[in-house]
């Protein structure tokens, strides 16, 4: 089974751009009007449709949860190779789980994060968790 994601973008080729270097993978499809991945790890398709009313929710953000803090760095070095923001988090506690990340934005601005889980924590104490970061 794969999870189907469908986002609209401004700029098809500017977001294929970004999603084959977060990804790592070539689209399946790629037109003037539509672009299409379809990965096995993780189980993913995901559709991008051009629009000139994007607009993203900036209240969500998308994760890829990866084995291990070495899949993690070879996600920081990939996106900064391709010119994209990053912020890292390295053994950072966040939701219930010690964890190292990275965190980037799509160019209609959505929020991703590259992630793993190092081991799981006891609740915290109530501070904001990774989804406002």
């Amino acid at each position: 089974m794969k999870t189907h994601i469908s986002l609209h973008t401004r700029d098809l080729n500017a977001s294929v751009t970004f999603y084959k270097a977060l990804l790592q993978e070539e689209p399946a499809k790629h037109y003037d009007d539509y672009a299409f991945f379809s990965l096995d790890d993780p189980a993913l398709e995901l559709a991008i449709n051009p629009t000139a009313k994007a607009n993203p929710d900036h209240g969500t953000h998308y994760g890829i949860a990866v084995n291990d803090a070495d899949a993690v760095d070879a996600a920081i070095q990939r996106l900064k190779q391709a010119g994209y923001s990053t912020d890292v988090e390295i053994e950072e506690d966040c939701c219930y789980a010690k964890q190292t990340k990275v965190w980037t934005s799509d160019p209609d601005g959505r929020r991703w994060e590259v992630y793993a889980v190092l081991e799981e924590t006891a609740p915290h104490d109530g501070t904001e968790c990774c989804a406002t970061a």
